[in-house]
């Protein structure tokens, strides 16, 4: 990089201090925001009109980890992307925004002018509202938003459709889809689920997760010893889930049990979602499941695990409390979303109560390692969505080999369903009904950082998907992209977030 393209590039602090000297000076400062991820003709020709309101044209552009527009975005890292930038003769400066929108820098580098592209002219289109923060800010330092209108671009289209890696059989599925479904369209089904009102029912889990930096190998013996760096721990299990559907749907409450002895209620209040209302059980004999989970800082790499556990089935009286309450209810909901983990809540008593009164109910029962082979999805006498992994379904026809549709099918008919799917790690996800057939979806992902929680992720969305009736490759797609999302994301530290969600859809259909 030369100097002269070096000296463009500016911190947030220095480029105030240089915009209050030019301001001295009696120059008029004009701010350009965006990820400018492909430079095209759109930005040139943005740049050169925002220039003209002004005399200094500053560039800034958003930091990788803020950027979320699904996997494989930014294509080119903020660093790169502040270089293209500086080396366009109509910028004066360029800097790299610590934070998801332009709203603080705004206020601290206190421009004349904030330029937007023409597609911002209508503020309630800006999926994430950001806009409204971004103008009350200018506003705040004495400056005014002014709009660009010439030719635009889209860079997602311009990656899509030269630069993407998706291999040709998933950019085939994508044309398809957007040929019958616009982006509009999936957004309005979206938005469509804040209606819902919708109770989670299971288990509790705490996810701790232990960093540690390998230091060698033990002299005495056959293991590596590792340095403790930290901890973190996150709200799994049914708190998951729940924080999930919160992101799309308007209420959600949960039933769930913690334990006595050591309950960590201030933690998981303090974690969940504003608008998810918890009823807490408590199990007298034992502490809140607790999964800890030792991790290799530098590759997060899983290196094992401890639970602390009791997952035999709660005792008689909690089981009546949890049932009365249910029985009071359950029918004020429109969707019922069982997490079923098999660590004790959903006896039988409670699962046939579910079965009976649910108005419609999704099913998600996992296998882990604490319930192999017991944990079965068919132990729930009906439901209207079931929604497994690939080996849960195998374990429940007790078939490793047989063709999954085959296996997606007989699980569908003994349970008669309304729609059963089917997650496949990088395969995508399976789904059938008798109505609509099969559906087969690709993944989306192009690196996975963490699995953990991603099932949680796809479940919580695709329930209410398929309660709102929503066509079934609609919901398939959806929780596909959800999944690639989650997978993106440490164990379930944040939930996937609707803004997320519209604008990777928005990259993938256009």
């Amino acid at each position: 990089m030369n100097n002269g393209i070096l000296k463009k590039i500016q911190t947030q602090e220095r480029l105030a201090a240089i915009v209050a000297g030019l301001k001295k000076k009696g120059k008029k400062v004009v701010l350009c925001h965006g990820v400018f991820d492909i430079v095209h003709l759109g930005h040139i020709r943005h740049f050169n009109q925002a220039k003209k309101e002004g005399d200094v044209l500053i560039a800034s552009v958003t930091q990788d980890q803020y950027v979320k527009r699904g996997p494989g975005r930014p294509y080119f890292s903020d660093r790169l992307r502040a270089e293209t930038l500086a080396s366009l003769a109509v910028t004066d400066f360029v800097s790299i925004v610590d934070a998801p929108t332009a709203t603080e820098f705004i206020r601290k580098i206190r421009p004349d002018i904030y330029a937007k592209g023409p597609d911002y002219k209508v503020k309630d289109k800006d999926v994430t509202k950001k806009i409204f923060d971004e103008e009350e800010a200018i506003r705040a330092v004495g400056g005014r938003i002014f709009f660009t209108d010439d030719i635009t671009f889209s860079s997602s289209k311009l990656i899509n459709d030269y630069l993407d890696s998706y291999p040709p059989r998933t950019v085939k599925y994508l044309k398809a889809l957007g040929k019958r479904y616009s982006i509009d369209d999936i957004i309005a089904f979206l938005e469509a689920l804040k209606n819902l009102k919708v109770l989670i029912v299971g288990d509790t889990i705490i996810d701790e997760y232990y960093y540690c930096t390998p230091m060698g190998k033990s002299s005495k013996e056959h293991l590596v010893a590792n340095r403790y760096e930290s901890k973190e721990m996150f709200t799994g299990g049914s708190l998951a889930t729940a924080n999930n559907t919160a992101s799309v749907c308007g209420q959600v409450d949960l039933v769930t049990i913690l334990g006595a002895k050591k309950s960590c209620q201030d933690f998981i209040e303090a974690h969940l979602s504003p608008n998810v209302q918890a009823k807490f059980f408590f199990r007298p004999d034992t502490g809140t499941i607790i999964k800890r989970r030792y991790v290799s800082k530098p590759q997060n790499r899983k290196l094992f695990e401890i639970c602390f556990i009791e997952d035999t089935d709660i005792a008689k009286r909690e089981e009546e409390k949890i049932i009365e309450h249910l029985k009071q209810v359950i029918k004020d909901y429109d969707l019922v979303v069982v997490s079923d983990y098999g660590h004790g809540l959903l006896t039988k008593r409670v699962r046939d109560l579910i079965c009976a009164r649910a108005r419609y109910l999704a099913l998600n029962v996992q296998t882990n390692s604490a319930n192999i082979g017991f944990n079965l999805v068919t132990k729930y006498r009906r439901a209207n969505c079931v929604c497994v992994d690939e080996l849960e379904l195998r374990y429940a026809t007790h078939d490793r080999f047989s063709d999954l549709r085959s296996h997606a099918k007989k699980i569908y008919q003994e349970m008669s369903c309304e729609h059963i799917i089917a997650t496949r790690g990088s395969s995508g996800s399976l789904c059938y009904s008798a109505k609509s057939g099969f559906h087969e979806t690709p993944a989306f992902a192009s690196q996975v950082i963490d699995a953990i929680g991603a099932g949680d992720a796809f479940f919580a969305f695709i329930a209410p998907c398929f309660a709102a009736k929503m066509p079934q490759e609609v919901v398939s797609f959806i929780g596909n992209v959800v999944g690639s999302l989650a997978v993106q994301i440490v164990c379930n530290r944040e939930p996937v977030k609707m803004v997320d969600l519209i604008k990777f859809i928005t990259r993938l259909l256009k």
